[in-house]
């Protein structure tokens, strides 16, 4: 018999430091994902702007700003513009698979330099193996690892060189956290790729969407979210397009 729903209990954090927009502060309301209906909650809340961290989910709560918002790529409309072909091309060689959510040490080591490389300053950082393990693998949802790897060698799998932990709901991919190789010449824009591959996905399962997390207009970190049109985007209404103009992006009212 399936367990009865029990509706969640929201908490809000207390205010810390904005990590995209400089002398604002963010506050994050959450609750616990937990039980039989884990997966289903979850992706409840996805389609009203929660994002999930291990067994928690979470969205931006902030006094006075409502700079982030939820983007996701509208996967059947989804068609590559040259640039993304080229790099699809580039990549295909890459030996892709869905691993179960269990933490490995190369994965660790990647993620890393990934850190060192692109977020020095992130508190993430400060993460050891333990608190590795527990990213990847606390997870009440159906969660997977995609991981990208170098072209096997007489049977030995090849050098990891990229990762993404995605969670598989009824409506899209959602894509957790993902990090790769930066520094790698003959590897040129394997963030990108990752995306791209996830839109094949949830194309060839017939998945509708595939979320992005959070976008903060005005942020260039966030900037390459908008490359993947059409771009829903949540908005007091609900979810609706992405202005298609790149330089005038703007969420609808």
């Amino acid at each position: 018999m399936t367990a009865p729903f029990r509706f969640p209990r929201f908490f809000v954090t207390s205010p810390a430091p904005c990590p995209y927009l400089p002398g604002r502060q963010e506050r994050k309301v959450f609750t616990e994902l937990s039980g039989e209906n884990a997966d289903e909650l979850n992706e409840a809340l996805g389609r009203i702007g929660f994002r999930r961290s291990q067994s928690v989910a979470y969205r931006p709560s902030c006094v006075g700003c409502s700079a982030c918002v939820s983007v996701r790529v509208v996967a059947g409309d989804f068609s590559m513009n040259a640039t993304q072909r080229k790099l699809m091309r580039r990549h295909s060689d890459l030996d892709i698979r869905a691993c179960k959510p269990w933490a490995t040490d190369e994965q660790f080591r990647l993620l890393r330099r990934y850190l060192t490389a692109r977020h020095p300053g992130g508190g993430m950082t400060a993460m050891d193996e333990s608190d590795f393990a527990d990213m990847v693998e606390h997870s009440p949802v159906t969660s997977w690892v995609i991981e990208y790897r170098e072209p096997a060698v007489d049977g030995v799998p090849g050098k990891l060189v990229g990762a993404c932990i995605t969670d598989e709901q009824a409506d899209g991919l959602s894509m957790v956290y993902s990090f790769f190789e930066t520094d790698d010449d003959a590897r040129p824009g394997l963030g990108n790729f990752i995306i791209l591959d996830h839109i094949r996905r949830a194309r060839a399962s017939g998945l509708p969407h595939v979320y992005l997390g959070y976008w903060v207009q005005g942020s260039p970190r966030m900037a390459y979210k908008t490359r993947y049109r059409p771009l829903e985007v949540l908005g007091p209404t609900g979810w609706a397009l992405l202005d298609d103009t790149p330089s005038a992006a703007t969420v609808p009212a």
